[in-house]
């Protein structure tokens, strides 16, 4: 059995790896060891997500896949929920979560009627975490636009700012040959920016040699 840790942030501005502390020091008051991370910086609300599908591929049976919540998991709709609760089962893959304590004997149960019970139980606590974190995403959603709309209105709202200088350093890094899996680990972007910020090099070179 390995342990696995899955960590993501929603936008490249934010730290995906900020939960690794609580991880770990979760992973050692239970005594015992994270195997592999899996970082990104994707929405919970997208199902595409590389680095998940990464570490679903890696699992083997009774394999361990370790979040801080729920949410970082999923905020999927009730359809893409369900395609990603399948390929869990389909994998045998256990979810233990921080904020679910039922899920936490999943990671070593006692006996298997044990296993069982806390297996059902998790099942259907996941599935209420799940659709809660989706009501709050789309909560979330709904504010902000309440709020362009208001700005919009007062003649505030200037839409979002691109971060020039940290555009400008990928671009550098790139240039330099560095791999994009060197440059997200290095700045914890997503490999949206990244294919962004590569297609306007490549528009810029087409005007210079133009």
């Amino acid at each position: 059995m390995f342990i696995r840790a899955y960590l993501r942030a929603s936008t490249a501005e934010q730290d995906a790896a900020r939960a690794r502390s609580a991880l770990d020091t979760f992973a050692a008051t239970h005594g015992f060891r994270i195997a592999a991370r899996y970082i990104e910086n994707e929405s919970g609300s997208r199902l595409a997500r590389p680095e998940l599908f990464r570490l679903l591929d890696d699992c083997g049976p009774g394999d361990v896949l370790l979040v801080e919540q729920v949410d970082r998991l999923s905020r999927l709709g009730s359809a893409d929920w369900a395609k990603l609760r399948a390929e869990i089962e389909t994998r045998q893959i256990r979810v233990v979560s921080l904020d679910l304590p039922t899920s936490w004997n999943l990671v070593t149960p006692p006996d298997e009627f044990t296993a069982r019970m806390f297996a059902a139980v998790n099942s259907m606590m996941l599935d209420v975490l799940a659709a809660v974190a989706r009501k709050d995403y789309e909560d979330r959603r709904r504010r902000q636009e309440e709020g362009v709309q208001r700005a919009r209105t007062a003649g505030l709202y200037k839409g979002r700012q691109e971060n020039l200088d940290r555009n400008d350093a990928i671009a550098q890094s790139m240039r330099s040959g560095q791999t994009w899996r060197e440059i997200m680990s290095a700045t914890g972007c997503s490999r949206t920016l990244l294919a962004k910020i590569a297609r306007r090099l490549r528009e810029d070179d087409c005007v210079s040699t133009g």
